[in-house]
């Protein structure tokens, strides 16, 4: 069924005006009359000395400088870049400029400055590692960052043990201790937002005892394992920020601006107390409006009848983010994961020509599914989404043609 179709149905109708009346009740709720809202909450990262806004700065869509100073001025204080976000990298170095270097937390991580993804592969040398760094201090204009991420485990190779390598690599881990000797790092992290072996993959880093902090895909439509990673990681005293806590972040597509569903996903991650804070991608002043009022509140019955009533609209076209259960049955061997995540960084997060160029990148593209007369793909899934469909139609977003 079209979206424009199931939107036509009754589900669809009821589940809507639910939000949207649930959305306009937290409005009227937030109007407080004392102006802007500021972060209200600072939460200890697992056993480091540093302290986080609980609602924190994602920057793959950073368009200027003057957006960490307004993010800075509200509170937050956790910055995630990357040196394959564009130019992010630049802007908060010409940020610093106006701010104490204390005052912020800066994570980076361990990739090279062309399109994303360019994280570091398996076999890169320990001089490769460091210079990753030093080349992040300049554009960013520090000295030190607080901490760098080995990023989006599982999303280099389907192999668990490949992965694994990049993972636990002696020249990665050799560097790091160099760079924290030279005050250039302070902690190591490591991120996931699969594809493939999520889960395994950050219970590794876990039980590894190399890594202070953890980063995974943690929202209220998935993951079955993840409680138990993020209790383990608490009891080691491993840090634990969320990414990917809008669950598609499809509330966009409505026809509505005052639901408060951002904010009721922000606090449904924030519940859990091994969790010390969430990133997520702000690209205006707008987004600091609808977050940030999410800092320091409590979980409550309206916000899960708001997310109830998302997962009815939404739940089954949301491919959730290191699945991958479907891939297997794929004999043409299509990234699907990554191929809908792709469109999803197209259609719901407004990260066009990120998605189209990652796209690019694939080494085996959607096009085959224009012509599979068997979608196995789509009875492998186990939340029963229509795959085949959404591959087609994620190609034909993706794809450039002359």
């Amino acid at each position: 069924m079209k979206r424009r179709d199931f939107l036509k149905s009754g589900v669809a109708a009821v589940a809507t005006a639910t939000i949207t009346s649930l959305g306009a009740e937290g409005a009227e709720q937030g109007q407080s009359g004392q102006g802007q809202s500021v972060i209200k909450r600072y939460n200890q990262i697992g056993k480091t000395n540093l302290k986080m806004s609980d609602i924190s700065f994602g920057t793959g869509s950073l368009p200027s400088a003057s957006m960490v100073l307004r993010a800075v001025d509200r509170g937050i204080n956790y910055f995630d870049t990357a040196p394959d976000y564009g130019r992010a990298e630049e802007h908060i170095g010409e940020a610093m400029k106006n701010l104490k270097r204390d005052k912020v937390i800066i994570a980076s991580k361990f990739c090279n400055p062309q399109a994303y993804p360019a994280h570091l592969p398996v076999g890169s040398t320990k001089e490769q590692y460091v210079k990753a760094v030093q080349e992040s201090l300049k554009r960013l204009k520090t000295d030190y960052l607080d901490i760098c991420f080995v990023h989006a485990m599982g999303e280099v190779s389907k192999d668990a043990e490949a992965e694994k390598k990049r993972l636990l690599d002696d020249n990665m881990l050799s560097a790091t201790e160099s760079l924290k000797k030279a005050g250039k790092l302070r902690y190591l992290a490591v991120s996931s937002h699969g594809p493939t072996n999520m889960e395994d993959l950050l219970m590794a880093a876990v039980v590894s005892g190399k890594f202070d902090l953890i980063m995974p895909s943690f929202n209220f439509l998935k993951f079955p394992k993840l409680p138990d990673i993020i209790k383990e990681a608490a009891a080691k005293g491993v840090g634990v920020v969320a990414m990917k806590t809008l669950a598609g972040a499809k509330e966009m597509n409505l026809d509505f601006k005052t639901a408060d569903f951002a904010q009721s996903a922000f606090k449904w991650v924030l519940k859990h107390p091994e969790v010390n804070g969430l990133v997520v991608t702000m690209k205006n002043l707008s987004d600091l409006d609808n977050y940030i009022p999410a800092s320091g509140k409590d979980f409550t019955a309206r916000d899960r009848e708001v997310l109830n009533a998302y997962a009815r609209l939404y739940g089954h076209s949301y491919c959730r983010t290191g699945c991958s259960q479907c891939e297997d049955a794929c004999a043409r061997g299509v990234e699907i994961a990554n191929t809908l995540r792709y469109r999803m960084y197209f259609a719901d997060y407004g990260m066009e020509k990120r998605a189209i160029v990652s796209y690019s990148a694939l080494n085996v593209k959607a096009d085959a599914c224009l012509t599979c007369d068997m979608p196995t793909c789509t009875g492998a899934c186990p939340y029963g989404l229509p795959v085949a469909q959404m591959l087609q139609a994620a190609h034909q977003s993706l794809t450039l043609y002359a």
